[in-house]
């Protein structure tokens, strides 16, 4: 019996490896970085933040329309709050159009469904898909405006121990 056919000889000859895996595998092992015109970690945080930006604006303008309309005691206060916060959020998403401008990244929506949106990007000539689960938008829009308000709450709180310093 020849040597092929011998324990697990038949496959030892019958291997085949695709161009395309050979070369990311040389890559991995010289640990060479990708190439440059494919998107980094950072072009994808940027996409993210263009995507989730303006959701996040649209829902604090919405609400703060609908604070000021309820009967709250409170309501100047927390509409003004709201109103900031959304301020914040749109200067936000002008530095983040910026960067998509100056890293020559374009992004379009291609289509929607009950579970995620799905966006097709150019990256300084690579283009690709993109798809953000709806339930992955909420979480990320709900840990920002955390984010954002507690940013907000650190300004008030230096502002308030500044005149406390004065008196």
């Amino acid at each position: 019996m020849s040597k092929k056919l011998e324990k697990n000889g038949l496959w030892e000859s019958s291997r085949m490896m695709l161009p395309q895996h050979r070369e990311a595998l040389q890559n991995q092992r010289n640990h060479k970085p990708a190439p440059a015109n494919r998107p980094t970690a950072e072009d994808i945080g940027v996409i993210r933040d263009y995507v989730l930006l303006p959701l996040m604006h649209g829902m604090i303008k919405r609400k703060a329309g609908e604070i000021e309309k309820s009967s709250e005691t409170l309501r100047t206060l927390y509409a003004r709050v709201a109103y900031a916060l959304a301020a914040q959020i749109l200067a936000d998403l002008s530095e983040t159009k910026t960067k998509m401008m100056q890293r020559g990244i374009q992004l379009f929506e291609e289509n929607k469904d009950d579970r995620a949106i799905h966006y097709r990007y150019l990256c300084r000539g690579y283009e690709d898909t993109l798809m953000i689960a709806k339930d992955y938008m909420r979480a990320e829009i709900s840990v920002r405006t955390a984010r954002y308000i507690e940013q907000l709450l650190a300004v008030v709180n230096n502002a308030r121990k500044a005149d406390e310093q004065k008196v």
